[in-house]
Order: structure tokens, then C-alpha cells, then sequence
């Protein structure tokens, strides 16, 4: 395939492991692992996978070697350094035995159940070191949670001679992957499964999980994008502008882009939650900082919105609650109704709260919330512009305040979503390396007959070679939630702390930002030069390990 001149300079960048996985390699294990939350149901829902104990990955002086053939899938949205994660699992593979072979599932999950299938060799691989998207193989959202998807998945896997899969993807891409690991070892199949934290939404990570690989590159990608918006803002001093930032279910983003380029506004949907704040409550905040630089002359500036604000406000959470239930339940006679038929039978089947909730939203916004829910019956809020709401809603609050005597300014907006943008760029030094480790950690993992974990780097925010490898059991993670109108297993969504250092930070410098013009331009990722400014990491983790 035709490439750029930094295309081609980058396929030649040689990813950094930490010392755990350079030579050989051997495992230390740790105590057993349990749950904190739903102990007992998850225990019972995994009894053969649970209760595994945490491994590290430590230099050994016998080499390890292993016959095995592997099977690796990219699973839901795509994140940058997906790419490496392959080639770190390819490597290693070839390591243990020249004539081991990993084969690529095509289009995500679907590929394993529908059999369709390549064998990555050398020479594919090769082409895609250090490349963003996840075109080598593709990716896709099926679910992997029905017997006979497993039963079909193990005759590939059979004929194949595949000793292992490696699942790539989200919390609900390794809550399938801890499903399938568990069925497998009840049936003695003898299939290992393991896992590998993707989302740039940076809300897979706990206490083992430190960062989901793509947060740090897609966050300096949109950091650049809002850093020009904010250059182009103080250079025309005549706009207010609203930029929607991916992160469906937490706002990780958002607060990552507003400590990097340090914007008037930025909303955090988990304190709006916490605070239990209306959405005319959040009009108002923002009219107040909009009316503030208005009176000293500046109508002008930049707010950032998370994704998923609309779902975080508690009367709209309530209301969303019961339209999952209830398109869980009823979508079928739903869905075929025109827009003015769906919204009588939504108001005449909502609870008398919900039912007031939902008759104040706008039109549009109603008639979004109440859309086919995604695959993991979720509503789909990137198509919900809430950025056009708030701006909208602020035009008009801003206007009563004009009559008020209360408003003096002139108010015009400009809408921005950065979503897409980020997700396939070409992972910075960071991710290239922390997905080059992943990688190589789940082939580790598989060497040493490890299944139903999460293939894991930690200490990340010191020199690459002192980061260490290993795994965490799935069900370390599980808890039980409310999916689809039932009870199901899943990895708990990581939510932005207002009590940790990241938050706080932003807290701190709130009014100064909101009232003084204080914006950095943090530039676009380099990847060569000196190492403060290639190999850094995010802000967000950089505080949280201070």
C-alpha cells in the first residue's frame, strides 16, 4: 500500500518493552483474587475462572518455548495502537516457535462465529507496525454471549489448531471475552482467552488497569484540534465555541483536553450526576461565564461538552432508565410506529415523573432518546448534539437576560464534535509502545497456560523499561448491572473521580480560565525529539501518580 515519507519513517520505529519482557520471560504469581462487589454472583457465574491469582512478568535465564497457534480479534470502536498490539502478540508468537501461527478474525467478533478468517504472516504484518486504525483485520461490535456462537467459534478453532484467542476491545469486549474464557474451561476445551484494555474513552482502568490503550493519543489528537480552535477564538474574538468530545458513559476526555489546552468551560457529566443539576441549571452556569467576559468585553471563547452529558443530568438518567426497559421490552411494536405515534406511545407507557421529563425536552431531543438503543442496549448519544442544545439554550437564556438589563454582550456559536478524528491516528510513542507490551504480554499469558485474564502494563508513568507486565483475572473486575432489562455480568465502567487529583486540578483553576484568557496549544503528537516531549504521558496520569 502507498504511504507517506512519516508513514515510512514510522513503520521503522522499534517499540520499547519493558525489562519484564526483554529475553526470557517467566511468571511470578500473586495471592488469589476476588470481587469486592457481587461477590457471590459472579463466583457462581464463573467458578472456573474466578478467583485466579494476579501474575508479573519477570527476566528469567531458561528461554520459554511453545508450540501454539493463536487467534486474535479487534473488537468495537477503534483506538490508536490497535495496530501494535498485533504486531507485539506476532513477534512474540514467533519467538516461542518460528513455525507458531497467528490468525486475524475479520470484522471483529463475526469473524470467529462466521469463520472468516486470515493468517497473518510476516510480510502483512510488517506493513501496519505503528500505523493507526484497524484496517489489518477490521473490527466490529457482534457479541459474544450465546452457546451456540461459542460452539461455532470452536470449529474454526479446531481446524485451525488454535490453542488461543486474544480479544482486543472495551469492558464489554472483555466482559465477553471473560464469558467466553469461563464456558470454554467448563467444557475442558482446553481454549485459553485473554483480554486486552482498548477505549479511548480512557473509562477501562482501575487499580491493575492504569490506562486503556488510545486515550493517550487520541486526547493529544483532539488537544490539538481544540488548541487551533482556541488560537483561531482569541485571534477572532467574535465566537463562542462548543466542542463535543467522545465519551459516551464518562468524561475522562473532556477533563484530559481541558487540562492540556486549559478552555473557559469545561462540563464533567460525573459532578453535573453528583450535584444533581437540572440542564436549564447548566444553561445558567454557562450564561453566567458567557455574560461575565461579555461585560469585559470579550464575547468570545471555548467550552468542551462530553458525549454523554445528556445522560448524566438525574432526571433525564431516570428518564433513560425507563425507556431502556421499555424499548427492551416493547421495541418491536415501537419501532415500526411514525415519530408522532412513538412519542404518544412513549408519554402513554412512562411513569408520571419520567413522563413530565420527557414532555419538557425539545422535539428533537426527545425523539433521539427515544432511538434504537446500540448493541449493548445503550442510548446512542453521539447523535444527540447536545453541543447545538447548549448553545441554543444559552441564546435564548442570554436573550431574556438582554431584556433583563442583565446582558449586554452579542452572542454567536460555533459547533464542533471531535470523535472520529481521534480514534485511528497514528499512536504516539506511548501507545505504540504500551500496545507493542500488551501484546506481547497476552502471547506470554498464553505461554504460560493462563486463560480468562487481561493482559496488563503498570507503572507507566516512568522510563518504558521500568514498566511492568502481567495479567488480572476478568472476574476480578465483574460486577452485576442492569443491561437490557436484566441482570448480567459486566466490567464496571471507570468514571471520572471528583475526589482524585485530575478533577481537583481542574476545580482549582476553573474561575481564572473561565475569566482570563489562559489557552495552550499543545501542538500534534511528536514522535521524534526530545524525550519530555515524545514520550509523555497524559496529564490525567501524570496527576494520578504524583
Amino acid at each position: 500500500m502507498e504511504k507517506s515519507v512519516l508513514q515510512e519513517a514510522r513503520i521503522h520505529y522499534l517499540p520499547q518493552l519493558p525489562k519484564g519482557l526483554q529475553g526470557n520471560v517467566k511468571v511470578k504469581e500473586g495471592a488469589p483474587t476476588q470481587r469486592v462487589d457481587s461477590q457471590q454472583e459472579i463466583k457462581k457465574l464463573f467458578p472456573n475462572t474466578y478467583g485466579m491469582p494476579m501474575v508479573e512478568f519477570v527476566p528469567s535465564e531458561v528461554a520459554l518455548e511453545k508450540k501454539m497457534n493463536v487467534g486474535v480479534i479487534l473488537s468495537g470502536g477503534q483506538a490508536p495502537g490497535g495496530h501494535n498490539v498485533i504486531t507485539g502478540l506476532f513477534d512474540a508468537v514467533k519467538r516461542l516457535n518460528p513455525e507458531n501461527k497467528l490468525y486475524g478474525f475479520i470484522l471483529g467478533p463475526g469473524g470467529l462465529v462466521n469463520h472468516n478468517y486470515m493468517e497473518l504472516t510476516e510480510e502483512i504484518v510488517d506493513e501496519y507496525r505503528n500505523m493507526g486504525g484497524f484496517d489489518m483485520i477490521g473490527s466490529g461490535r457482534t457479541k459474544l454471549e450465546k452457546e451456540d456462537q461459542f460452539e461455532k467459534g470452536l470449529e474454526i478453532i479446531r481446524k485451525l489448531d488454535i490453542k488461543a484467542i486474544v480479544i482486543i476491545g472495551g469492558d464489554d469486549s472483555n466482559t465477553n471475552a471473560c464469558v467466553l474464557a469461563e464456558y470454554y474451561a467448563a467444557k475442558n476445551y482446553g481454549v485459553q482467552v485473554i483480554g486486552c484494555p482498548k477505549t479511548i474513552d480512557g473509562d477501562l482502568k482501575n487499580e491493575q488497569i492504569e490506562t486503556s490503550f488510545g486515550f493517550d493519543t487520541a486526547t493529544k489528537t483532539y488537544s490539538e484540534l481544540i488548541g487551533n480552535i482556541e488560537g483561531d477564538c482569541n485571534s477572532a474574538r467574535k465566537y463562542w465555541h462548543f466542542v463535543k468530545l467522545m465519551g459516551r458513559s464518562a468524561s475522562h476526555i473532556a477533563l484530559e483536553c481541558a487540562l492540556q489546552c486549559q478552555p473557559n468551560i469545561c462540563l464533567v457529566s460525573e459532578e453535573v450526576k453528583a450535584k444533581n443539576m437540572t440542564l436549564n441549571q447548566i444553561v445558567d452556569e454557562l450564561c453566567e461565564v458567557i455574560a461575565w467576559r461579555a461585560s469585559h468585553g470579550m464575547n468570545y471563547g471555548v467550552a468542551l461538552v462530553p458525549e454523554g452529558l445528556i445522560e448524566f443530568i438525574p432526571s433525564i438518567g431516570k428518564l433513560i432508565e425507563e425507556l431502556n426497559d421499555l424499548l427492551a421490552n416493547h421495541g418491536s411494536e415501537y419501532m415500526g410506529l411514525d415519530d408522532e405515534a412513538q412519542r404518544a406511545y412513549v408519554l402513554a407507557h412512562l411513569s408520571d415523573e419520567n413522563k413530565q421529563t420527557f414532555a419538557t425536552l425539545p422535539a428533537d431531543v426527545a425523539h433521539q432518546l427515544s432511538l434504537e438503543r446500540d448493541p449493548h442496549g445503550n442510548v446512542q448519544v453521539s447523535l444527540i448534539e447536545t453541543e447545538k442544545l447548549l448553545s441554543d439554550m444559552c441564546d435564548a437564556r442570554l436573550a431574556e437576560w438582554a431584556k433583563e438589563g442583565k446582558y449586554t454582550g452579542k452572542f454567536a456559536a460555533q459547533h464542533h464534535f471531535f470523535g472520529y478524528e481521534g480514534r485511528c491516528a497514528m499512536p504516539s510513542n506511548f501507545d505504540a509502545n504500551y500496545c507493542y507490551a500488551l501484546g506481547t504480554s497476552a502471547a506470554m499469558l498464553i505461554a504460560n497456560d493462563k486463560t480468562g485474564y487481561m493482559a496488563i502494563v503498570k507503572n507507566t508513568t516512568k522510563p518504558t523499561d521500568e514498566w511492568t507486565a502481567g495479567g488480572v483475572p476478568i472476574t476480578m473486575m465483574m460486577n452485576m448491572e442492569r443491561r437490557n432489562g436484566e441482570m448480567k455480568p459486566v466490567i464496571r465502567k471507570a468514571l471520572v473521580d471528583l475526589n482524585g487529583k485530575p478533577f481537583k486540578t481542574l476545580v482549582e483553576h476553573r474561575e481564572s480560565w473561565a475569566k482570563d484568557t489562559c489557552f495552550i496549544n499543545p501542538g500534534p503528537i511528536q514522535y521524534f525529539g526530545p524525550t519530555e516531549i515524545c514520550n509523555s504521558t497524559t496529564k490525567t496520569l501524570a496527576l494520578e501518580n504524583e
